[in-house]
């Protein structure tokens, strides 16, 4: 194997501050989590996580890598045009449409700390349908007034996009990206995962449902009002933290053939 594409680098922890070190191994982590939850698509997709300062920089993927092979120390640092910071010594480069899907909420959401894009089957399948994400089940009540639409315009790489982007995903913090897959973002990584996995698991209990020829139960209008406003932020917890230390402990319980996620 060339050994400009190597996986193995060396670890950056003494070379950047605490609180960048602290950001790439949650986001390393995530990286992993969302491999290990079933929601990869090869080497596609991004997950970005901002890191704490003046710059607003942010950390994104090398484009080449596998989710299960990142590490801290293989992580990007890049500013909210795209342009790389700092990177390892090593061939490859990030994805274009990494940072313009994502390089433009940053900016436009200051509130926003991380966001996840997906391609996974059942949410692909969801955004290909007119209905959108339909609140069947209590897990999908919680996005229920509370989640974007965007029309689909080839593949993510023109900027003038970006506009499109943000006014899209206006106040929510998920979006369905139709005819392509899911966003989510949070005011830290454990929210922006938690809320991914309740949206990849409310689409997959669709596609499931929607499978069974049957016509589908809503819940009223007010209940669902109600349940949508109580898995809001700050209404009963820090919905993502509690599972976030689950999940690390899970993460460290199952090795995976790699460096570790924080080397």
């Amino acid at each position: 194997m060339n050994p400009r594409y190597t996986t193995d680098f060396p670890s950056l922890r003494d070379r950047v501050s605490p609180e960048e070190w602290e950001t790439r191994v949650a986001l390393a982590a995530c990286y992993r989590l969302v491999d290990r939850l079933g929601m990869t698509d090869m080497i596609y997709n991004h997950i970005t996580a901002r890191i704490p300062g003046p710059e607003d920089h942010l950390l994104i993927n090398l484009y080449g890598l596998l989710y299960k092979e990142i590490t801290a120390s293989s992580l990007v640092r890049i500013d909210l045009d795209g342009n790389i910071v700092s990177k390892q010594d090593t061939d490859y480069g990030i994805n274009r449409s990494g940072y313009v899907i994502h390089g433009c909420i940053h900016r436009a959401r200051p509130d926003v700390k991380c966001i996840i894009h997906t391609h996974t089957r059942a949410g692909i399948a969801i955004s290909a349908m007119d209905c959108g994400l339909l609140p069947i089940s209590q897990t999908a009540s919680r996005f229920h007034g509370h989640i974007g639409y965007h029309d689909f315009e080839g593949p993510a790489i023109d900027l003038a996009e970006q506009e499109r982007l943000v006014r899209d995903l206006g106040p929510h913090n998920a979006m369905v990206l139709r005819n392509h897959g899911l966003l989510t973002c949070g005011a830290s990584v454990p929210q922006a995962l938690n809320l991914m996995y309740q949206l990849e698991s409310s689409c997959r209990a669709q596609v499931d449902a929607m499978a069974g020829g049957k016509e589908l139960k809503l819940p009223s209008d007010e209940v669902l009002q109600r349940a949508a406003h109580l898995y809001q932020p700050g209404t009963r917890r820090p919905y993502g933290e509690l599972e976030w230390h689950a999940l690390l402990r899970w993460l460290a319980a199952e090795p995976g053939g790699y460096p570790p996620y924080d080397s």
